[in-house]
């Protein structure tokens, strides 16, 4: 289904029409947008998402019981699987119940988001704008996990997320230690006499932050690239494959994406889950 529009990001439907191939491109398309906000075709998706998860989350609150029937065995069966996973990464019952509802929201949002990318109709359902003269498809759904800027936001949440929780659980004075190590550079006036070697260890040691801080920023862009770079490619792949071959040639290709999406929703929340271990462990154990 295409609304063809005129000049602007907030179209009227003048017309439907059918359109057989699409052009993706690398950045989310605007769909409506004024002075100081700009409204995505991505964005569109997450906001889906977010409805989607509090639906059922909603849904699930309302029909919970204390012995379990139906629907809710599966449930809490996924949910004691993803907490014996947690455990062998925290080690920990305890510390893993305190990350865990951020890490399984997570894992929940980009699984959907995921999937979602892949139904009928994202990518290929929008309207035709015209812009400097010429014609422009611009789609109205498009996976919230296959724009740079979710993976982006989600990412820096993580890396964010785990340091604050680092500060919390560590201290703050201790952690920030692990970036500027001042402890090193105050201990070398009262340990010089005794052992010389500290003047050229503990200088060391504090540049050793410095590689930690370019190791926080290789997270950000290690996280946001990989989920973008996967969903992208995916919905890529199944667009071309569409459009070779519109019948039972991309069915393979889609239940590929969907192990893909799960796959990539399970780094994601894994890593996260990492990160925030590694954060709140002191150094010395």
């Amino acid at each position: 289904m295409i609304l063809e529009t005129e000049n602007n990001l907030n179209p009227t439907a003048l017309s439907i029409a059918t359109q057989a191939e699409t052009e993706h491109t690398l950045y989310a398309e605007p769909i409506w947008q004024n002075k100081y906000f700009t409204i995505t075709n991505s964005m569109i998706n997450a906001w889906i998402v977010v409805l989607i998860v509090l639906a059922i989350s909603l849904a699930l609150r309302r029909k919970i019981k204390l012995i379990p029937t139906g629907l809710q065995n599966y449930f809490e069966t996924v949910v004691e699987a993803a907490l014996n996973l947690a455990d062998s990464v925290t080690g920990n019952r305890a510390k893993t119940l305190k990350f865990f509802p951020i890490c399984f929201a997570l894992f929940i949002f980009v699984l959907i988001n995921n999937w979602l990318g892949i139904l009928p109709g994202v990518g290929s359902v929008g309207f035709n704008m015209v812009e400097e003269g010429h014609t422009v498809f611009v789609p109205l759904f498009r996976g919230g996990t296959a724009d740079l800027n979710t993976t982006l936001a989600l990412a820096l949440f993580a890396v964010i997320g785990s340091n604050v929780a680092g500060a919390i659980f560590v201290g703050t004075w201790n952690y920030l230690n692990k970036f500027i190590n001042i402890k090193a550079f105050l201990a070398i006036p009262g340990k010089f006499l005794k052992d010389p070697t500290i003047i050229l260890v503990n200088p060391i040691k504090a540049f050793v932050g410095v590689v930690e801080i370019i190791g926080e920023i290789a997270k950000v862009a290690s996280l946001s690239f990989r989920l973008f770079g996967n969903i992208f490619a995916g919905e890529v792949l199944l667009a071309s494959m569409a459009a070779l071959f519109a019948f039972v040639v991309p069915i393979p290709f889609m239940f590929l994406e969907i192990i893909v999406g799960l796959v990539q929703a399970l780094i994601f929340s894994v890593l996260t889950l990492v990160y925030l271990t590694i954060a709140t462990t002191k150094e010395e154990h």
